[in-house]
């Protein structure tokens, strides 16, 4: 696959050093002035000031000389980088879209809610509680099931923490680690190491060695030496393991049956293994640790330079000056980090994740990231800058996660994190208490497709080679682009200041700038990419107005005059952009439609978010072009970045939207939005994007004082009680603090029905509905036809669908022969057919408990 061409690479020499240079000089400048302010304090006025502009942004009026006294205060929408507060609330996170008009009749939406509202009220599945882990036995059955328990050994108690599978730290109750010492024998040692880390083998009933990695083995007498079994049995007296907690009491729900319909929420759009991408030195931290959070949540080693001055990347994302610095200490005191707007700091640590999985969460989709220019700008790394060595390391790191929360509960298979790679594998895990783990992709190179001066960098075998990887790999959902142009699509681009730097990066990438136009005048008004700088309506006077000033004409003209003459050849000055709204010129290529083809066949479900206008309309065309001959079709759009054009036809393609979470109250407006949008013939529920631990800013508080606030303790979804989480010493609330980590969506879940006020009960059924409408989705996707109840073209008639529905047949294939059920509740599937003189009969399919056809009647 092609190289990056010579001319990028000087310039990205030059980044590099000129980037070296200025984090180097960071990181070795003394401050000037005064000692250091009180970091301490630093984030709670930081908080402050962003409850301030929050404030500033909603409606509201300002003494002033407008009529009678009083001018309003309107935010223009303009502009969007990740991290921009002025478009995380809006419909789509391009200030310029979100302005756009509903293009949907009032007929339409009152329709489209009443549909929604209707389901609402239809028969819920009834769903029970399930243990957290097996019942613990006095004696151990296996190497696995000390995990978290207290048991005797040699006399002693000790609490086994896993540190993998069938590995144990041995923690005393004077919170010390019995190591091997260096004499020969054993002692107690202050903090965990490998000389602590035992490996436990089973020589017979509650019998077992422990051995460490380099051969030396316990002995009684606590020695260490060759191999000697110890009887294990369960004590009391032992001291709790230092780690984040849950703080969510109740049993997980699941249902009664594994094929049932699924309650739950879902988040299609995370980044769970971020601290391995960008060369691995931005994200501070791993999501988890064999040591623990102690070990984990450490901040990274340039942020503890200079008393937390060495964060220059921190302070910048953050909207500080480089230098202000910050209080670098994690665990257990969490004084600064993590908090909403600290975007390289690890979010998604796994106990943070378990809160929300145990307050409701049953669908997370962790996407594999990459952006090779700005990991190669960056100057520290230690990882691969490639797209898809990168992939591959976050795969991996995903199966050792499930591994090692495996470890935490009994054994292979037993942890509540479960890698699924289809609809059926995760109807199965959610209604076993789990949660269903998504692969996702979002990259700006995926399969390695660059475009280099107008060229693919890969051929359509390649390409075809790279994607069966990535689904042998695990992957289940996948966007086309991210940041850049590629040999697939064009990209939507950023607006605002972040707007020419990511056009200098799509450069250095593809060898080219965006090709920004004005739209066409047939798109409907928010139809449209991210407005670019410059551009003829940044300037003043009469060339803004009239005729654009000589030397932007010219050198726009120049520009235009260099492309028909030379082709992508890279090396035209960057241009002055027509006036907007702006379209990119490039849309879906060939090869991006083969892939779409490809995806379809593999049973991917394609993400459109990030894509040009004209790409995402090219690849829609497509998808109802190929839906309509027949071939089954999956869309999501995970977090906001598709234009609301859209939206309504993901919807008829019985697609799956996710907005970007955001603060609680421009939430629900977002889902007041979809509302009105939803298809008669497809399942409605609904999700959020989180988009944490990929510099997407989270949800800011509402304040104490606001109105109805959350309060502590409250029941979750099926009855569990949420109370205020706690990591360390730091206890969280989501009124003061935000969504400041993964855990606290727990809390902004029941934040945003406090929002939506009347309304609350409503938004909370459709949140609920999510994992179910995401299932079904994803089922379509995979050749299941749609049900017959909401199609009525579908319906067989009674003796054809009797016929179908053999006895014996397992619920997939049924679902395979007659579509999807109307409602699947416990050992039941509803349908419609038809007869004679009545279009719509009910039909009950009666199943086992292993999801075999037992019996059909009507009704």
């Amino acid at each position: 696959m092609t190289q990056t061409p010579r001319h990028a690479h000087r310039l990205l020499l030059s980044l590099l050093a000129s980037g070296g240079l200025v984090v180097g000089g960071m990181l070795t400048a003394a401050p000037v002035g005064g000692g250091a302010p009180n970091l301490t304090s630093t984030y709670d006025a930081q908080a402050r000031q962003r409850a301030e502009v929050v404030a500033e942004r909603r409606p509201h009026t300002h003494p002033g000389t407008g009529s009678g006294g009083i001018t309003p205060v309107a935010d223009d929408g303009h502009g969007h980088v990740h991290d921009d507060p002025t478009t995380k609330n809006a419909i789509s996170r391009s200030g310029e879209a979100a302005a756009a008009p509903d293009r949907t009749t009032p007929a339409q939406r009152a329709a489209s809610r009443a549909r929604v509202a209707m389901q609402r009220t239809q028969r819920e599945p009834r769903l029970v509680g399930v243990p957290l882990r097996s019942k613990r036995q006095r004696v151990p059955e296996s190497v696995y099931a000390m995990a978290g328990g207290c048991y005797s050994l040699g006399g002693q108690p000790l609490t086994f923490q896993a540190t993998g599978l069938g590995s144990y730290l041995l923690y005393a109750p004077d919170r010390t680690f019995l190591a091997a010492a260096a004499s020969g024998g054993a002692a107690w040692a202050a903090a965990p190491s490998p000389e602590s880390d035992w490996t436990v083998r089973q020589t017979g009933r509650g019998r077992f060695t422990f051995t460490l990695a380099d051969g030396r083995a316990l002995r009684s007498g606590f020695a260490t030496g060759t191999a000697e079994p110890f009887a294990l049995r369960r004590t009391t007296g032992c001291t709790a393991f230092p780690e984040v907690e849950t703080n969510v009491s109740g049993r997980p729900f699941g249902g009664v049956t594994g094929y049932q319909e699924v309650r739950g929420y879902v988040d299609p759009h995370v980044h769970g293994q971020t601290h391995e991408f960008l060369g691995g030195r931005v994200i501070c931290s791993p999501p988890f640790h064999k040591y623990g959070a102690a070990a984990a949540l450490v901040d990274c080693p340039d942020h503890q330079l200079a008393d937390g001055r060495g964060a220059a990347l921190e302070d910048v994302l953050s909207g500080n000056t480089p230098g202000s610095g910050h209080d670098p200490v994690g665990w257990p005191t969490f004084s600064y980090w993590p908090n909403p707007h600290s975007l390289t700091h690890q979010q998604v640590y796994y106990k943070w994740l378990e809160r929300s999985w145990r307050a409701g969460l049953r669908i997370h989709t962790s996407l594999l990231t990459e952006n090779h220019i700005l990991c190669t700008v960056y100057p520290l790394k230690k990882n691969s800058c490639d797209d898809r060595d990168s992939v591959r390391l976050q795969a991996q790191d995903m199966r050792a996660m499930q591994d090692y929360i495996d470890a935490q509960y009994g054994g292979p298979g037993r942890g509540w994190y479960r890698i699924v790679t289809s609809p059926f594998e995760a109807r199965k895990v959610i209604n076993a208490g789990k949660l269903a783990v998504v692969m996702g992709m979002e990259t700006s190179v995926p399969l390695g497709c660059n475009v280099q001066l107008g060229r693919p960098t890969c051929t359509e075998e390649q390409m075809l080679a790279e994607l069966a990887e990535m689904k042998k790999l695990g992957v289940s959902q996948m966007e086309l682009t991210n940041k850049f142009d590629n040999a697939f699509t064009g990209v939507a681009g950023d607006a605002g200041t972040i707007g020419p730097l990511t056009n200098s990066a799509n450069f250095l990438s593809t060898g080219s700038f965006l090709r920004m136009q004005t739209c066409p005048t047939t798109y409907a008004p928010g139809t449209e990419d991210r407005l670019q700088s410059p551009n003829l309506g940044d300037l003043t006077g009469a060339g803004a107005q009239g005729t654009p000033p000589h030397d932007a004409a010219q050198q726009d003209a120049i520009f235009g005059a260099i492309w028909k003459l030379f082709g992508d050849l890279g090396v035209q000055p960057a241009p002055i952009y027509p006036k907007g709204p702006h379209c990119n010129q490039l849309g879906l290529s060939p090869l991006g439609q083969r892939l779409l083809s490809a995806m379809i066949d593999q049973k991917i479900l394609f993400d459109p978010d990030h894509m040009s206008v004209a790409g995402r309309n090219a690849a829609l065309d497509y998808l109802e072009q190929q839906q309509a001959a027949g071939r089954p079709v999956g869309v999501v759009s995970s977090h906001s970045w598709s234009t609301p054009d859209a939206y309504p036809r993901i919807y008829r393609l019985g697609g799956f939207v996710a907005p970007y979470a955001g603060d609680s109250t421009g939430f629900v407006e977002k889902w007041r939005q979809h509302l009105g949008w939803t298809d008669k013939r497809f399942y409605f529920g609904f999700g959020f994007g989180s988009d944490m631990n990929g510099f997407g800013a989270q949800g800011d508080p509402r304040g104490a004082g606001a109105p109805d606030p959350v309060t502590y303790p409250f029941t979750g979804l099926d009855g569990v009680t949420i109370s205020q989480q706690r990591s360390g010493e730091r206890v969280f609330d989501i009124n003061t603090d935000g969504v400041a980590h993964y855990g606290m969506y727990a809390d902004w879940v029941e934040d945003v029905q406090h929002v939506a006020g009347a309304d609350g009960s409503a938004l909370g059924a459709d949140l609920g509905r999510g994992a179910e409408a995401y299932l079904q989705t994803w089922e379509r996707s995979w050749g299941i036809a749609p049900d017959s109840c909401r199609n009525p073209a579908l319906r067989k008639s009674v003796r054809a669908f009797t016929r179908a529905a053999d006895t014996g047949l397992r619920a997939r294939a049924l679902m395979q022969r007659v579509g999807q059920p109307w409602q699947r509740l416990g050992r039941t599937f509803t349908y419609c057919a038809k007869k004679p003189g009545k279009q719509r009969v009910l039909m009950t399919v009666e199943l086992s408990g292993k999801g075999k056809v037992t019996g059909v009647r009507r009704g």
